[in-house]
């Protein structure tokens, strides 16, 4: 008999436990889920690390940075009519004064208002199609220079 009620004992105590909330750290308030946090301030809120193997972003209502090339080839933009690639002397004097890049928030503004990932994503886009215009027009500068140096070669041998 008393091997029979320490065996229901230990059954109730599995059973209890299966019923408790296994997610400890998920919690809901106001249509608002928090794994973590016990006051979730968006629709998802983790206050923890996330591992995955891939983050799908909808672009809809961004634009793309294509603004930059389509300025560079063809004077304007249909997309971003108020685009305008800083010279490089513009840019130096830019960094100089702010210590960050043109339309990149600064480490402040970052720490204190986080990063959103579609944003930072398309301005990050912005800069490396920047650096790609630079690159083509130094290039076109370096052949212009060699042409130069040639000339000036020929000249001198004559």
């Amino acid at each position: 008999m008393k091997n029979l009620l320490f065996f229901l004992f230990i059954l109730c105590s599995f059973a209890g436990t299966a019923q408790k909330n296994p997610f400890k750290t998920l919690t809901e308030t106001n249509g608002k889920i928090g794994i973590g946090t016990k006051s979730p301030d968006e629709l998802l809120t983790v206050k923890g690390t996330i591992h995955t193997q891939e983050v799908k972003v909808d672009l809809k209502g961004a634009v793309a940075p294509d603004y930059v090339f389509e300025h560079y080839f063809h004077g304007f933009s249909r997309y971003m009519p108020e685009y305008r690639l800083l010279s490089l002397n513009e840019l130096e004097k830019f960094l100089r004064e702010n210590h960050h890049l043109p339309n990149i928030p600064s480490a402040a503004e970052i720490e204190n208002e986080g990063l959103h990932l579609k944003e930072m994503n398309l301005k990050l886009l912005e800069k490396m199609e920047e650096l790609t215009i630079y690159i083509l027009q130094q290039q076109k500068e370096i052949d212009f220079l060699k042409k130069e140096v040639e000339l000036l070669k020929e000249n001198k041998n004559r």
